[in-house]
């Protein structure tokens, strides 16, 4: 038992927004180890040890973490005072049986104060994202949202589709729910207003109008098509569109194609149509565009099967940019309310949040949360579950549609579920596999050699948990496939074993896929599967799944045949579900494997072999390249030729010339 001489708590943080604390920021309180009665049960309760810690507790806000015996964390959470927070799970009467299970498994919790308890909001749910605890609520594929940039450090701006930090000087629209929203509403844009798309590079080095300027989609500042001028009115009225000035826009464009039409320019006047009926497109599938609301998120919980489905819509400058569907990970004794308040400070995290949230019910900390992301984004952030109006149909329209999604997802997850039992009777598992590691190789005569690892589970791709693996030992010949294999399957279950330890010492169910596979898919036949077998037995893995797939005569999908230890091979039936399933395993593995190749033979490619030189810089490279026109040509230079390069010294010019030729000149 660790002993705690003192009774303080971490101190608080510094005003300003709630940054993630180091770990050792933490007070870390050890609990004594349950022990056991003769008869096996156990003498005192995780809830029993929790309550000898309570005294020591200040009333105070903060964030705290419950630990188990492994030192993983089961829980964040925050409270206004962590004295009679904790004190909750000191007497656990009336508590759900999975938060029993929680608090039974706590050996150590920690802590940090905080100033106030809307810092410990922002606090929990930074941690909550950082640490992924198995008790909490989990926000689930949190990737960045897309935004339209109309940048600002150029004469002729240009429109991009942007992620990430808002670094580049410009304008900034969105968010957008999926790149897809963007990509269209770009390709509409660009018929509307004709601004670039191409990079400034590109610009620069025009010498006639492009592709995009003939099909018109760019005015074509570039080579002068359009003078800056002229450009510039172009993008004040892209500006002025995506503000949310719709009309203004269209009705100046109306303006200017009846004026052309009455100096009989029956041709610019087509210009202005295309462009007014691109408007209409991005409009028209913008879905509603309810009047009033300028900048909203609208969030509506649904749950059903024991599965929860949180719709986001957003709105920006009174304009429809989307929505997305998430499914959070959260036990089915959580409130909807619990579910949503727990997911909007996740979601809000690493995201501005607009200046009104509307939401499909009524939070237990509505105000508090209301009042963290106004902290968090310096102005006022209003947070409401509006009965009636406008807002209210925003609210349902949004509900809806979390309804159709979840059900959605139900009735893929149930296929899924039908497909795994299939799986496992098929090739004699003992349970539905909950992950399935299927692998993959991919090269050219050799080169670029990569390996790939897909995983699926019962809610389909995993791919988070994809991986590639670049091929790095001089032992394996180029091409040989054996060996390339070995080496995937030695350096992946190395490491799982280092970072997950043994199959065998799995002591509660997985969340999710988990990290080990209950089947392997080896792309080959008996020769294939022996090797695999060969190295997880090297590593002492015992009793792991592997199945050979073996390709059909004449490689025909459908005639594949299974290879499994203690079995003779065997084919499945032409039109199983399970066949077809196995099939679309291998497809993917396949598509990874060969994306991952073509990706690094691409940048291979476009390596230059300047690069390669010592002391060549951008400045110089730039400089021989314009000289030379291509790497080659500097390679069959001769070193007067070399001399002759701005910021070529002779000393330069030797080393160079020896790079590309043995004898050094």
């Amino acid at each position: 038992m660790t002993n705690q001489t003192s009774a303080e708590v971490q101190s608080p943080p510094k005003p300003g927004k709630a940054a993630v604390p180091a770990d050792d920021a933490f007070e870390r309180i050890a609990l004594e180890p349950v022990a056991e009665t003769p008869d096996g049960e156990t003498a005192r309760t995780g809830a029993d040890l929790i309550g000898d810690l309570v005294k020591r507790l200040p009333n105070a806000p903060g964030v705290y973490r419950m630990l188990d015996k492994k030192g993983d964390v089961l829980y964040v959470g925050k409270a206004r005072s962590l004295k009679k927070r904790v004190a909750n799970y000191a007497r656990p009467t009336g508590l759900h049986y999975r938060t029993l299970t929680m608090i039974s498994a706590t050996v150590a919790m920690e802590f940090v104060t905080t100033r106030t308890e809307t810092e410990a909001l922002l606090l929990e749910a930074n941690l909550i994202k950082r640490l992924r605890p198995r008790f909490n609520v989990l926000l689930r594929d949190d990737k960045s949202f897309p935004y339209i940039l109309i940048t600002g450090d150029h004469e002729a701006p240009q429109i991009v589709k942007h992620r990430g930090a808002r670094s580049k000087k410009g304008a900034y629209f969105g968010p957008f729910a999926s790149a897809g929203a963007v990509n269209r509403t770009i390709n509409a844009l660009q018929k509307a207003f004709l601004l670039r798309s191409c990079t400034d590079s590109v610009y620069e080095s025009r010498t006639r109008p492009c592709l995009l300027f003939q099909i018109k989609r760019c005015a074509g500042p570039c080579t002068g098509e359009i003078d800056i001028d002229g450009y510039r009115h172009l993008v004040d009225e892209a500006h002025t569109f995506l503000a949310g000035k719709s009309k203004a826009v269209k009705a100046e464009l109306a303006t200017e194609m009846e004026r052309a039409s009455e100096r009989l320019d029956f041709e610019q006047a087509a210009r202005y149509r295309d462009r007014l009926a691109a408007l209409s497109h991005i409009q028209s599938h913008q879905g509603i565009n309810p009047q009033g609301i300028e900048e909203a998120d609208v969030f509506a919980v649904h749950q059903e099967g024991g599965q929860t489905c949180i719709q986001v819509f957003f709105f920006r400058t009174g304009q429809n940019w989307g929505n997305r569907a998430y499914f959070p990970k959260a036990d089915a004794h959580w409130s909807l309310a619990e579910v949503l308040e727990s997911f909007l400070a996740q979601f809000y995290d690493d995201k501005p949040c607009p200046r009104l949230i509307l939401l499909s019910e009524q939070l237990p900390e509505q105000e508090l949360l209301a009042q963290a992301l106004a902290e968090r984004a310096e102005r006022k952030v209003t947070v409401a579950a509006p009965q009636r109006g406008t807002k209210r149909e925003l609210v349902d329209h949004a509900l809806q549609n979390a309804r159709e999604a979840l059900g959605r997802k139900l009735a893929e997850s149930a296929s899924q579920t039908t497909l795994l039992k299939g799986v496992a009777d098929a090739f004699g598992l003992e349970a539905p596999p909950r992950r399935i590691e299927v692998y993959d190789n991919s090269h050219i005569m050799g080169t670029n050699a990569v390996g790939g690892m897909i995983v699926a589970g019962p809610d389909g791709f995993a791919k988070a948990h994809y991986r590639k693996f670049n091929i790095k030992s001089e032992d394996v010949t180029p091409g040989d496939d054996l060996g390339m294999m070995r080496e995937v399957l030695e350096r992946r279950f190395k490491r799982l074993l280092r970072e997950a330890g043994p199959r065998g010492e799995r002591e509660a169910p997985q969340e999710g896929v988990g990290p080990w596979p209950d089947l392997v898919l080896i792309d080959g036949g008996a020769t294939q599967l022996a090797a695999a077998r060969e190295v997880v037995a090297d590593l002492g893995i015992e009793g792991l799944p592997m199945v050979g797939v073996a390709k059909g005569v004449d490689r025909d999908a459908g005639r594949e045949e299974f290879h499994i230890p203690g079995r003779k091979p065997f084919r499945l039936p032409p039109r199983d579900p399970v066949l077809y399933f196995v099939q679309r395993l291998r497809d993917e593995a396949h598509r990874f494997a060969i994306g991952t190749h073509r990706a690094k033979r691409s940048k291979e490619i476009a390596a230059n072999p300047l690069d390669e030189i010592q002391g060549i810089g951008a400045a110089r490279k730039r400089a021989l390249l314009r000289h030379f026109g291509t790497a080659k040509a500097v390679s069959k230079a001769g070193i007067e030729d070399l001399l002759s390069v701005d910021g070529i010294s002779e000393a330069m010019a030797r080393s160079i010339y020896s790079h590309f030729h043995e004898s050094g000149g």
